[in-house]
């Protein structure tokens, strides 16, 4: 069995900050993913563009909330694609980027593997199972990071966790993007183009042409995704469970019959815009925005959040709202921050309680329902993953644990690698 010196389980942003966090501090990495790019949400899902992760206060001074290996990874963007920022990224450019950040620091990458099983012994982890094209794989570690999103390697070594929200383990909807080409010119003499197409999604709705239960109709255009190109992210599957695999296959299916439905009401509009649009690109796995969370040492609150709370262990900073997309149907509602105010998030809440080699990061560290509605984007997840990692570099480095590392240490490493963490 082959052993290493860190595991991480889940390719995405989460993952490969941790991965190569760690990896820069001279640790031996396997960095396991299950599809074959790394990027996860921007790569399997099509997710686009990056919420919101900084804040403007009074002083006019912008404070980069998510910075680090996060905005590190934006930056490097511009090698393939001038046109791209820090906001408007290239989703495809965005595998090169991480591709390049993993071969530079020696991390050892297993695409096409799906973590299965997990064996413990005591408080620790000892090896996890994989099934690859060959068969079975089985690799040890001294440390482990589920950056998997949904919590699988902490749910299958035996961790206590918390599945969608508290009160009836409904979980936020899950949605499928996918991005229409050959888009016109708008009309210059009508009112704006987002109420002609609500006005017709609502109509639709009402005559049950549309099986889509949200309030309206949410897309994205950047000048990074190319010239008369439009991202939707606006199917909505509710009351499915993410981590049952029959109800996830039926969500796919059923999201699906929602993009061509939108399809056709796009069209029935009559807008030049969508005389010649065509679907050109269906997320190859259905987005899941919230499964299972870790129920760790420390349960981020949104009370928490909402206070702004400045925890002594910091380990990242955050201020997107809380973003609720209705677990039963329609309507989203948001709780926005105020400009200056930003929350910070304990490393106690990447901690499992059972286990003294593992780190949780990404969108399923503990937090309930509603504090998880805010973590859970894209540069808030890196950085989780970048604490991840160096905190599995510094325990390895002390000859400590997950729980015993030296707090202070790890927060001068984060602020030395350019993370923001007061």
């Amino acid at each position: 069995m082959r052993k290493f010196d860190l595991i991480v389980a889940g390719g995405g942003l989460t993952g490969v900050a941790a991965a190569v966090s760690a990896a820069r501090q001279g640790l031996q990495v396997l960095l396991i993913e299950q599809g074959g790019s790394l990027g996860g949400a921007i790569s399997m899902n099509l997710v686009y563009p990056f919420m919101r992760f900084w804040t403007d206060p009074e002083d006019g001074v912008r404070k980069w909330l998510s910075a680090g290996i996060f905005t590190e990874m934006c930056h490097r963007v511009a090698k393939y694609t001038p046109v791209a920022t820090p906001i408007d990224f290239s989703p495809e450019a965005m595998k090169f980027v991480l591709d390049d950040m993993v071969e530079e620091a020696g991390v050892t990458v297993l695409y096409h593997s799906t973590l299965f099983a997990v064996t413990t012994q005591d408080r620790r982890i000892q090896s996890v199972s994989v099934a690859t094209k060959a068969g079975q794989m089985d690799f040890a570690a001294d440390f482990f990071i589920d950056a998997t999103g949904d919590g699988d390697l902490m749910a299958f070594a035996g961790c206590d966790y918390q599945l969608g929200r508290e009160s009836d383990g409904l979980c936020q909807p899950m949605t499928t993007c996918f991005r229409m080409a050959n888009l016109g010119r708008l009309a210059d003499d009508k009112k704006p183009l987002n109420a002609i197409v609500n006005e017709a999604f609502n109509q639709w709705k009402e005559q049950g042409k549309i099986t889509n239960p949200r309030e309206n109709v949410l897309w994205f255009r950047g000048k990074a995704l190319g010239d008369g190109i439009a991202h939707f992210n606006t199917t909505r599957i509710v009351k499915l469970d993410p981590t049952d695999p029959f109800q996830l296959s039926q969500a796919e299916v059923m999201a699906r019959r929602q993009i061509w439905e939108m399809m056709e009401l796009l069209k029935a509009t009559g807008e030049p815009i969508f005389q010649n649009a065509q679907i050109v690109s269906i997320a190859s796995s259905i987005g899941v925005r919230e499964s299972r969370k870790l129920k760790g040492v420390h349960i981020l609150t949104v009370e928490e959040l909402k206070n702004c709370t400045k925890f002594p262990d910091s380990i990242a900073l955050g201020n997107y709202d809380v973003d609720i997309h209705n677990p039963e149907g329609s309507g989203t509602s948001h709780y926005y921050f105020a400009p200056g105010e930003y929350y910070t998030i304990p490393y106690r809440s990447l901690l499992p309680v059972e286990f003294d080699n593992l780190l949780v990061g990404g969108r399923c560290i503990s937090a309930t329902h509603e504090a998880q509605a805010s973590i859970r984007i894209m540069p808030i997840c890196a950085t989780l993953g970048q604490a991840a990692g160096l905190a599995a570099a510094v325990a390895k480095q002390t000859n400590t644990n997950a729980h015993t590392l030296d707090i202070f240490r790890l927060q001068d490493l984060l602020r030395q690698t350019g993370a923001a963490i007061d």
